[in-house]
């Protein structure tokens, strides 16, 4: 899946609280690939980076995979095609939510 072209529905766009913790903000758009069923029996989520503004739905490439020790989910992480981030910078942007389990991001 590293490479493929997907869209992202966005259902926490970038400055949305989360539904259940409060005193959390999404610092970057997050969302979920429609149609992709991933193991916690729900649509694929994706953290969407290099997008800085809100959006309802973005098509990107998937640049890494973010697998989780501690959960039964991966994260996908998505951007424009033509930009890169390094597993050091997307894991700055995704610590947000990341800081809560023993993951590892795979490019």
């Amino acid at each position: 899946m590293l490479g493929d072209i997907v869209t992202v529905t966005v259902d926490r766009p970038l400055g949305s609280i989360h539904p259940k913790h409060k005193d959390m903000v999404y610092p970057i758009n997050y969302g979920y690939i429609e149609g992709i069923i991933a193991p916690d029996g729900e649509e694929q989520d994706a953290y969407i980076l290099g997008v800085n503004k809100a959006v309802e739905s973005f098509t990107g490439k998937i640049i890494a995979i973010v697998h989780r020790y501690d959960d039964v989910e991966e994260k996908w992480v998505v951007c424009p095609e033509g930009l890169s981030f390094s597993k050091e910078e997307i894991m700055e942007k995704i610590k947000f939510q990341e800081q809560y389990f023993n993951s590892e991001i795979f490019i």
